[in-house]
């Protein structure tokens, strides 16, 4: 009882519009209930009516017709070979042989056997399940077990199957058509429009219509796709998604990566069917939504506004692939579309590393829209590349050729080899000042920093208590690390520890949240407590420096505000980094630093800590009369959802005692003796 007055007084809280549109969607969802029956069993012949077809045979056909923006042949190993490398192809036909088989590896869970016949409604990783009922009825959010709901939902998103329909265009065999098929069958059987867990979600159903829609087109033609029952009951599950997308929307006063990828399948969807009421009004209806929530979600530097790097990704694609579906039907695009997709590319551009890593910055759930490719889950640089070949700006393309299965599923060969013929220069050093992202970074040093806003509009959303924190690659070695975000509601206890103050790299004063927490149970809100100002910022031919602070601690009964600055020298392959405490009075404060895994801790001293990777030596060393002291902690680094790894972090601390400004320094072991001063040189100048 408690919580619902509480959900009550939250909502009244609202602007009137907002409680009008979310007390008429609940309204809708309980009329729901008389009126899904009857269209699960929505007739041919309705279907037909709908969509304004003559017969089925008219309508596969004109469907078939219809343009998407993939590469559908004609397709064979040469090709793949000479533009991926063979090695990808063979892992692609891996991958497809463990789809048809059963065998999926999602959100951490290792291999799993899903046998013949799968169960969709159960999360595999800990054997607990939802019952099939109506979606508005299933809690999926249970605090008191252990279960993941986001294992269901990305097994239900049938991404895992793509690989399946790659190699049927590889090789014709209608083996992976007919292995589709029998998938598409068991999820439509046990999945009715509404019926299950899988439609408690709208977004779920939304990426589904990005994946199906694909498939279709994929396999539309194949012998095993042939059955009259089988495509009927395909498109009419295939439609009643879109429709259900369109009639549950999920609509705020501050709308996210959600809302964004339900107006996103609107679009894909109404453009897929193209005639009739519904479709015509779905893909406009969706087009306006995406054009009115770009420059909300975006902001004019390109950093979408949960303030993570992997749902920047997510949003990315969602904004992208609507754009292109309608550039395939001949449909415009707004110039401010084009323009601020563009900035999303280079934010993303600036932020994948040469190596393909990316900070594990916020929240990460391996979200995608369609995932072609066999790299690693967090190289982005397809993404940036993808845009670039859209837009006509090869500027905003990777330097290297890599991820390069994604662009050839998406474009086709000849404008993968367009792009790998005229690559350009690797990027610079990069200020986004409006999401308040900071790249320091030369030929083989990248430093990312976070001095923004909280995310989704000061909300918390994706974003967690890292303000001036920091990542570092040095002279091509990770070697500080995000922890990242690990799991969402199968842990509130791990939720709340990833996204705390304690697993980031900024310092901790009197062990307190930057940013409050307002109840265990909000995963995904947060006091703005932390508000970020930048003081400095400037690029040289030698080095690079950033100075901001934040009021989070301003609250304090004696206020602090802690100033960092971060120096990158480009020859020594050198980081400084620099904590004011702005205030009085007697404090705790813990200055963390988490290593990469992989990077151990080889020596100690008084002043200085010795890390190594591999045959590669690093020193971090301070003024030794600094008043604080270290000590090597065991740490948690998640790289993807579900993934924990081991690590270690260095701690430098200070009790109960008066603020002092402490001062660090990490290159490489021999990095030139005259950082210091030279260090101390560049600081002098700042104004």
């Amino acid at each position: 009882m408690p919580d619902l007055i509480g959900k009550i007084r939250r909502g009244l809280r609202k602007p009137p519009r907002v409680i009008f549109e979310r007390l008429l969607a609940m309204a809708r969802t309980q009329t729901e209930r008389l009126r899904l029956p009857a269209r699960v069993n929505l007739s041919q012949q309705a279907l037909l009516r709908e969509l304004q077809a003559p017969s089925l045979d008219v309508l596969w056909q004109r469907l078939a017709a219809r343009p998407f923006p993939a590469w559908f042949g004609p397709c064979n190993a040469a090709v793949v070979d000479a533009l991926c490398g063979a090695d990808e192809r063979i892992a692609l036909l891996a991958r497809a042989d463990k789809a048809l088989a059963h065998r999926v590896d999602l959100l951490g869970s290792g291999p799993k056997e899903l046998g013949d016949q799968i169960d969709w409604h159960t999360d595999f990783k800990t054997g607990l399940s939802w019952p099939p009922r109506y979606f508005a009825d299933i809690d999926y959010n249970n605090p008191e077990r252990p279960s993941d709901v986001k294992v269901p939902w990305e097994l239900s998103r049938l991404q895992w199957l793509m690989p399946a329909g790659q190699a049927f265009l590889l090789t014709r065999d209608d083996r992976y058509a007919a292995g589709v098929r029998d998938v598409l069958e068991q999820w439509m059987a046990a999945n009715p429009c509404g019926g299950s867990v899988n439609w408690s979600c709208t977004m779920e159903a939304a990426l589904r219509i990005f994946s199906w829609t694909w498939f279709f087109h994929v396999f539309h033609d194949a012998p095993s796709w042939c059955n009259a029952d089988f495509r009927f009951r395909f498109l009419r599950s295939l439609y009643l998604h879109v429709e259900f997308t369109d009639r549950h929307i999920e609509r705020s006063d501050v709308n996210g990566n959600h809302y964004t990828a339900d107006a996103a399948a609107l679009v894909v969807g109404g453009l897929f069917f193209g005639e009739g009421q519904g479709p015509q009004r779905w893909q406009q209806e969706g087009w306006r939504i995406l054009c009115e929530e770009m420059p909300r979600q975006v902001f004019p530097d390109g950093v979408d506004f949960e303030a993570s790097v992997p749902y920047h990704r997510l949003v990315a694609e969602l904004f992208l692939w609507p754009a292109m579906c309608r550039t395939a039907h001949g449909l415009p695009i707004e110039p401010s579309y084009m323009d601020r997709l563009s900035a999303m590319a280079r934010f993303s551009r600036a932020y994948s590393r040469t190596d393909g890593s990316v900070p594990l910055w916020g929240d990460a759930d391996d979200a995608r829209a369609l995932p072609f490719g066999m790299q690693d889950i967090n190289d982005h640089r397809y993404l940036h590349t993808l845009i670039g070949l859209y837009t006509g700006q090869q500027d905003l393309c990777h330097d290297n050729p890599a991820a390069v299965g994604e662009l050839l599923w998406t474009f086709g060969p000849a404008a993968v080899r367009r792009w790998i013929d005229a690559l350009p220069p690797p990027p610079a050093s990069q200020a986004f000042p409006d999401g308040g992202f900071y790249v320091l970074r030369s030929t083989s040093d990248h430093v990312f920093i976070d001095c923004g806003p909280l995310g989704l509009a000061g909300r918390g959303g994706h974003g967690h208590n890292d303000c001036l924190a920091f990542e570092a690659v040095l002279d091509g070695v990770p070697l500080v690390s995000d922890c990242g975000a690990y799991l969402y509601t199968a842990s509130f206890e791990e939720r709340n520890r990833f996204r705390s103050t304690a697993y980031h790299n900024t310092p901790q004063v009197d062990g307190e949240e930057i940013n409050r927490f307002i109840r265990p149970d909000y995963l995904w809100n947060l006091h703005y407590d932390a508000v970020p100002r930048v003081l400095e910022w400037h690029v040289e031919k030698d080095h690079a420096l950033f100075v901001g602070e934040h009021q989070g601690y301003c609250r304090l009964a004696s206020p602090v505000i802690p100033r960092r600055t971060i120096l990158l020298d480009f020859e020594a392959h050198a980081l400084c980094i620099k904590d004011e405490f702005l205030g009085d009075g007697m404090h705790n404060v813990a200055i963390p630093l988490h290593l990469a895994p992989g990077v151990e801790v080889s020596e100690q001293k008084d002043s200085e800590v010795r890390l190594s990777l591999g045959n590669r030596r690093f020193r971090v060393w301070w003024l030794p009369d600094s008043g604080y002291a270290v000590k090597v902690e065991n740490a948690r680094v998640s790289p993807s959802y579900g993934v924990v790894q081991k690590s270690k972090k260095l701690v430098w601390f200070r009790a109960a005692a008066p603020l002092v400004t402490f001062g660090v320094f990490v290159a490489p072991v021999d990095a030139a003796t005259n950082i210091e001063s030279r260090v101390s040189q560049w600081l002098s100048g700042m104004s």
